[in-house]
């Protein structure tokens, strides 16, 4: 199973619509793919339920060895229970047979402060020694149970223990951004942060406490897939491929810059870069976006409802969308179908050398 870390610390740049969309072009693909929700607002398994008419959360535990989200499945370690972290009950998606979801829970949270004080202190007091490895060892024993090929890990936006140990227990990890300021604000801020998570990650997986621990921390140094750009306008200008409008493109042209400039390089200096050849031979150079999708409009409203990405709405049988707007959508359906399907095709090729 390949592990992808969807992170970016800055919010509103799409990051579970672009994990969801993704999971499922890359099961529609034939990979059998589950989307782990470990931000605790619990979007991506809001996003798995659409419409469903539920007043309770569906996803408690039973039994509190037989877990049902990613809380309950972590629990054994963070709580110091008597009995080992089990796989988790996955929830298959009705609509895509090798699509499933690890749901999420509101309580993971709770665990944030202990998790941060056990990286500080775990090669000095073994009592916090299983805690490191919990959320990795949970994810890849689910993982095994369901004979996944991918897990997406959606994550919170924001710089804390746990999007770290997440981020730094991935095999990859792939970047999500809009084309504003304050994305290509969040790119310089990560290439400061992201070198400091993997020089941690080394000491973490080099130390004799944690390698001995129940659950092993992994010597893994998580690998750039790419980063993705969402939620744009645009416009084809005489008869030509369509392209992110005036307004957008000097985004674009910054956040290349500041990708190339100073992400890349940090990424570069930490070995968080796969070799020169995977990216070319995958169609994926790092300098370039791994995916470009527009913005959804109203369309996105819909595929919620449906517990669907927008790709999969038939527009006769899922809306009462006609006439001209029916057109207008059935193109940009097309544009973010291929959009999709093209980077899927990339993350299976890159990830094939590992």
């Amino acid at each position: 199973m390949k592990q992808i870390a969807i992170f970016n610390h800055k919010g509103g740049v799409a990051k579970t619509t672009m994990t969801f969309h993704l999971g499922w072009m890359l099961a529609s693909l034939g990979k059998r793919t589950m989307l782990v929700d470990c931000d605790p607002q619990c979007n991506l398994t809001g996003v798995f339920l659409g419409d469903m008419d539920t007043e309770d959360y569906p996803f408690e535990s039973v039994s509190p060895q037989k877990p049902r989200n990613i809380r309950d499945a972590v629990r054994p370690a963070f709580e110091s229970r008597p009995y080992m972290i089990e796989a988790t009950e996955l929830y298959r998606s009705p609509s895509r047979s090798d699509l499933f979801l690890l749901p999420g829970h509101v309580g993971l949270s709770e665990y944030e402060s202990q998790l941060a004080v056990s990286h500080e202190l775990s090669n000095t007091l073994s009592a916090l020694q299983n805690i490191p490895g919990a959320l990795h060892h949970a994810i890849e024993k689910t993982g095994d149970r369901y004979d996944i090929d991918f897990a997406l890990i959606d994550m919170s936006p924001s710089l804390g223990a746990i999007n770290q140990n997440l981020f730094m227990t991935s095999d990859a990890f792939i970047i999500p951004m809009a084309p504003d300021l304050f994305s290509s604000m969040a790119l310089r801020s990560l290439a400061r942060t992201l070198p400091k998570w993997a020089e941690w990650g080394r000491k973490a997986a080099g130390n004799a406490i944690l390698k001995g621990a129940d659950y092993p921390f992994p010597d893994i140094t998580p690998k750039y897939l790419g980063s993705s750009v969402q939620n744009f306008r645009k416009r084809s200008r005489n008869n030509e491929e369509a392209r992110p409008t005036h307004a957008f493109q000097k985004w674009f042209d910054r956040l290349a810059e500041t990708k190339s400039t100073e992400l890349i390089a940090a990424l570069k200096g930490s070995n968080m870069l796969l070799p020169k050849e995977v990216y070319e031979t995958a169609g994926a150079p790092p300098e370039d976006f791994l995916m470009e999708i527009g913005s959804l409009d109203g369309l996105i409203a819909t595929a919620q409802d449906l517990a669907k990405p927008v790709f999969a709405i038939d527009l006769d049988q899922d809306t009462n969308f006609r006439g001209k707007v029916a057109e207008t959508y059935v193109e940009k359906i097309e544009d973010v179908r291929k959009g999709f399907e093209q980077g899927a095709a990339k993350i299976i090729a890159m990830t094939a050398t590992f």
